[in-house]
């Protein structure tokens, strides 16, 4: 079975690279005079289509005292429009037999629908129409404040892991916008006020600060005729001034030890780390996300391999990367000691795993298998519509632009052992690393 399971997979690096920009080929990038950008990507395997817009704002636009506002701006764009009372754009989809969802990130706030390919231009009309005419009432507004002041509760309040990762990140940054959480802090949420919405809504809901993309069975040229009848008479917006929100220089390790009732104790580690749009070479980037897939990308990784089955000290581990935002983040390291293990055993052993990427070039024969991980994990996401306008849609918005997912593999393939190397050494070092540790106490108040 193994050996099926290579054959395959080295069957779609062939095909991968033999089609070399095979998807960039089918990307149709249109903007319109207002200012929106349209992506379309015909993939016409089944009568499908995902549609999603993009807005440009996200959590890292917000500052004290709004914390959140994003986010309650999301669930409140499903509360009723000029045209729509409150529900019914869900109700729509839903009677067309679609899917719908939003999110809210860092970077941005997006909202998609996946349905048959007859329903797109609907969804795209209904879309335009919030996006020009979203109406908030105090009534709507109230009970859907306290929606999501239970999610906080549920997501961040009763999980202590999520929790502590509030708290590191708030250690991690200082003065930089990912530093406060994308839902909000509790009493920023309870002093949202319609006004609030409203001014955030003008600010950035916006056709210039947008990006529409269809991925599916559709026709490009119908699409973009469609956007510009739908959307091309929003009028543009004056958008507000982003002011530089760089983070002050970290001069030493930083720690924070959250006590709260848990099963399980919790380690999470993160070094501060350029991304793709702050760096002049790209290479840098590219190497850290193979960096981390050397010490966290299946059983053979060395977490997996050195920590969890060798020594059995941790039941899991991760390790993650990623370039694709608008300012710098992190290389975080997490995990879960196992039955009996001390946290600081644990924390100096996965130090010893990243001291160990700094001080011996890894043998050919695991970069090679680490870049076949992460790259099959590239081609075979394109299986999925959704997956394919995602990555459009986010890399567009962060201001990176489509095209650089064309390059992933190849640049991926290009990494080399001394790279992983260098990158260990420069950016995974004492001075920029954050500590974030779970000290569990008993739960119900149990002894």
């Amino acid at each position: 079975m193994m050996r099926r399971l290579f054959e395959a997979l080295s069957g779609a690096l062939l095909v991968f690279a033999l089609v070399p920009g095979a998807t960039a080929a089918q990307v149709v990038e249109h903007r319109l005079e207002n200012g929106l950008t349209v992506l379309v990507q015909q993939d016409s395997r089944a009568p499908v289509v995902t549609h999603q817009v993009w807005y440009r704002v996200g959590s890292m636009d917000e500052h004290s005292g709004i914390t959140g506002i994003s986010h309650m701006l999301e669930h409140m764009m499903f509360k009723g429009s000029e045209q729509y009372p409150p529900g019914e754009f869900s109700r729509i989809v839903s009677r067309l037999g679609g899917q719908e969802n939003a999110f809210t990130g860092r970077d941005y706030t997006g909202y998609f629908q996946v349905l048959g390919n007859e329903h797109w231009d609907k969804v795209m009309a209904m879309e335009a129409e919030r996006m020009r005419a979203l109406q908030l009432a105090e009534e709507e507004f109230r009970p859907e404040r306290r929606v999501v002041i239970e999610e906080r509760r549920l997501r961040t309040e009763d999980r202590p892991n999520s929790l502590l990762h509030e708290q590191f990140m708030a250690t991690a940054f200082f003065n930089h916008p990912y530093g406060h959480p994308i839902i909000g802090w509790m009493t920023d949420i309870d002093a949202y006020t319609l006004d609030d919405l409203q001014a955030w809504y003008d600010s950035w809901y916006a056709p210039n600060n947008a990006v529409v993309v269809v991925v599916g069975d559709v026709d490009p040229d119908a699409v973009i005729a469609a956007a510009e009848r739908h959307f091309g008479d929003i009028p543009a917006r004056e958008l507000p001034a982003r002011k530089p929100r760089i983070e002050t220089p970290q001069r030493g390790e930083r720690r924070v030890t959250l006590q709260a009732p848990a099963e399980l104790p919790y380690l999470l580690m993160g070094w501060k780390t350029p991304v793709l749009k702050t760096l002049d070479d790209p290479a840098d980037a590219y190497a850290l996300i193979v960096a981390a897939g050397v010490l966290d990308s299946g059983d053979a990784s060395r977490f997996a391999r050195g920590l969890v089955r060798g020594r059995e000290i941790a039941s899991s581990t991760s390790a993650r990367y990623s370039p694709f935002s608008r300012l710098n983040s992190l290389f975080t390291v997490a995990a879960v000691p196992a039955g009996g293990t001390d946290i600081d055993a644990l924390e100096a052993a996965l130090l010893a795993e990243i001291e160990r990427l700094k001080e011996d070039p890894i043998e050919d024969s695991e970069l090679q298998r680490v870049q076949a991980r992460v790259i099959a994990s590239e081609i075979f996401q394109k299986d999925s519509i959704r997956a394919q306008a995602f990555e459009l849609g986010m890399l567009q918005t962060v201001g990176l632009g489509w095209q650089v997912a064309e390059e992933y593999v190849d640049r991926i393939r290009a990494v080399t052992a001394e790279d992983v190397q260098r990158v260990a050494r420069e950016y995974l070092a004492p001075e920029r690393r954050t500590v974030g540790v779970l000290d569990p106490l008993p739960i119900g108040g149990e002894a």
